[in-house]
This record gives structure tokens, C-alpha cells and sequence, in this order.
């Protein structure tokens, strides 16, 4: 099963885990959730903006290309946009595969591929109600998934 989604709403765990086979053909179930941080109190929201369609077909591809690297025997994507609160879900990615490896090692990749090619901007909103400038791309996440091709 492969469900990839991107939703302005909150994000069901027990729903968006249910959406995997269990029937059997895997051992191994490795999730990620990724949270809006409050940037030590200075934070108000972060506002995350797609490419409607565009971003679903990204990470469709990523987990496509990850799912040829490393058998998997199905993944869940699903990533927010709009306005986030700090302590909210902005991501959560689920790989379930015969092996935990597998797992680990697929969601942690779709991750890193998620920051740097999925169409994706944010901004800060911050408590003093000012609006920051677009977030810029980080030479972190580049290095991230450079490690990909290397390995």
C-alpha cells in the first residue's frame, strides 16, 4: 500500500498507520513525525505553502525511488501545510518493510529527499506579529541527501 497526502488538517496517527497491510508481509513498522518547533518562544506559527499536485507527485516519486532501493511493502506520507502551531505535526512518514533496517533507513531517506525536492515553502509567523521572510534552504539538509547518493 502506498498513500501519499497532503492536508491542511491534523493528522490522524491511528488512521494514517491503519492505511499499511497487515496481512503478514512485513516485520518491521518505522514511523517519523516531524513538529513545529517554538524556536525558544519566539514562534507564533509556521506557515507552509505547495504546489498543489506538484508536491503530492514529488513525494510520490521519492517513495517510488526509495521503494527501488529498499524493499518495502508499503509506505504512508502525509505533510501539512497552512498554518502550524508550535507542538503541532507537520509530517509523518511510516515505511513498513520484512526487516527493520529497511525501515529505518527508507523513512529516513524519504525525509531527507522530502526537504530538499518536495515543493515545499515556509515562513515564520512570529509572536510579536511580524511575518519573516521565506525560509531559506539549509546546506544540512543538501548534505543530508548527498549521503544518499554515496552510500
Amino acid at each position: 500500500m502506498a498513500l501519499v497526502r497532503v492536508q491542511a488538517e491534523r493528522i490522524d496517527f491511528a488512521q494514517a498507520a491503519s492505511t499499511l497491510p497487515s496481512n503478514g508481509d512485513f516485520g518491521a513498522l518505522v514511523s517519523f513525525t516531524g513538529y513545529c518547533r517554538d524556536e525558544a518562544g519566539r514562534l507564533a506559527a509556521l506557515e507552509i505553502e505547495h504546489y498543489p499536485g506538484m508536491a503530492e507527485a514529488q513525494i510520490g516519486k521519492i517513495a517510488q525511488s526509495v521503494a527501488e532501493r529498499w524493499p518495502l511493502a508499503g509506505w504512508t506520507i502525509i505533510h501539512r501545510f497552512g498554518k502550524i502551531l508550535p507542538g503541532e505535526e507537520i509530517v509523518f512518514v511510516a515505511c513498513a518493510s520484512q526487516h527493520r533496517q529497511a525501515a529505518f533507513e527508507a523513512a529516513s531517506c524519504i525525509m531527507d529527499f522530502m526537504k530538499t525536492e518536495a515543493p515545499f515553502w515556509k515562513r515564520e509567523h512570529l509572536v510579536d506579529g511580524s511575518v519573516g521572510a521565506w525560509v531559506e534552504a539549509r546546506d544540512t539538509d543538501a548534505a543530508a541527501t548527498d549521503r544518499w547518493h554515496r552510500l
